[in-house]
């Protein structure tokens, strides 16, 4: 079962669901599905975000993981906080978002290219369907030809 309805729902694995930010009822609906976890890589403080998803989701019984992504400056730091989440919980069913699932999509992405278990190409195809990562991110995902691009976002941009 997915939930296609949520912004920008993907699944990444059978263990493994993503999206934009998902409301109050699409937290139950995830906790509904078997979601253990949420991993949050949105800050808190985006347009957007709930105004209490740690409490909102404590109260659902899932554990969260809160990994605040400044959009213009991913760094390596974030991405081994993101990577030892998913190391730590292999046996869970997790559910990572952020606002509109770019970042996300990105830190998948970069977890493929390093090898991480996911197929590359499945990866950057997932990428691709959501937005084209532009400058800010080159450094993060290697991908080369964003160098002097702007954020392209599906449906709008290309």
């Amino acid at each position: 079962m997915d939930l296609p309805h949520i912004l920008n729902w993907r699944r990444m694995t059978p263990q493994i669901t993503t999206s934009g930010q998902p409301s109050e009822a699409e937290l139950a609906e995830l906790k509904a599905l078997g979601v253990e976890r949420i991993v949050n890589l949105g800050p808190h403080d985006n347009d957007g975000a709930l105004p209490d998803e740690p409490g909102s989701v404590a109260q659902l019984g899932m554990a969260y993981d809160y990994i605040p992504v400044d959009f213009e400056a991913p760094t390596d730091a974030d991405f081994e906080a993101f990577r030892q989440v998913l190391e730590d919980h292999p046996d869970e069913m997790i559910h990572v978002h952020c606002i509109y699932n770019a970042r996300v999509s990105a830190f998948f992405y970069r977890l493929a290219a390093a090898g991480g278990g996911l197929d590359l190409p499945k990866a950057a195809a997932n990428l691709e369907s959501i937005w084209r990562p532009g400058e800010d991110w080159v450094e993060f995902t290697g991908i080369e030809a964003a160098k002097g691009q702007p954020n392209r976002y599906k449906g709008e941009d290309y």
